[in-house]
């Protein structure tokens, strides 16, 4: 909002990452199920479908800390942590 107009805002580079980190849970829970949509094999007793989605789901917290993480890191390297 307070930048000049014609100016090029840039992301920083910790911001980049932790947005493709952030983008692998959507991209295995919504985009990879056509080519998971499985019945068999079982694995613990339930269809490979829903194994991939519960498997998704327990990881997507650990991969979005790491974006948390990578985010924090790099930009503050780069001088541009706002805390």
């Amino acid at each position: 909002m307070g930048d000049a107009p014609g100016k090029e805002v840039l992301m920083p580079k910790g911001t980049k990452i932790a947005l493709g980190f952030a983008l692998i849970p959507f991209f295995m829970l919504v985009l990879a199920l056509p080519f998971v949509n499985r019945i068999r094999p079982f694995i613990f007793g339930l269809p490979f479908l829903l194994f991939w989605i519960v498997l998704w789901v327990f990881l997507t917290p650990f991969i979005l800390m790491a974006a948390y993480w990578a985010e924090n890191r790099f930009n503050r390297k780069s001088g541009q942590d706002k805390s």
